[in-house]
């Protein structure tokens, strides 16, 4: 197992599904950017509720960082080319809301002030 972090952009919106034991998880893509400008896509599935609800706060293109259990992949495209891919279990996640937030609480200013509510979870 490879624990990494992978930041990107959401591509396409987080599904909601069900497993065969009636547990829900997310499913989502995210395009992550290489060191040589080459695209990379992260096959993402979550089991924690606090990450599948920040998944599914997100919309197509939204930035995200996700923290979680790498497994390397190839694919092959409608070419023939045979390109990488990563699928990740995902147990963190940060977005552009959670960084504001903390901004805030850190700073002693009310998370209301950013337009968050305090009970908001992500």
């Amino acid at each position: 197992m490879i624990d990494g972090l992978v930041g990107g952009r959401l591509y396409g919106e987080a599904q909601i599904r069900t497993g065969q034991n009636g547990k829900r998880y997310v499913t989502c893509k995210v395009r992550a950017t290489t060191g040589d400008g080459d695209t990379l896509f992260v096959n993402v599935i979550a089991f924690d509720d606090e990450v599948q609800t920040g998944l599914l706060a997100l919309s197509d293109a939204d930035n995200v960082a996700l923290s979680g259990a790498l497994t390397p992949k190839v694919w092959t495209d409608k070419n023939g080319l045979v390109k990488p891919a990563l699928d990740m279990v995902a147990h963190g996640l940060l977005t552009a809301y959670n960084v504001r937030r903390k901004r805030a609480v850190v700073g002693g200013q009310s998370t209301e002030e950013d337009g968050a509510h305090p009970d908001d979870a992500l």
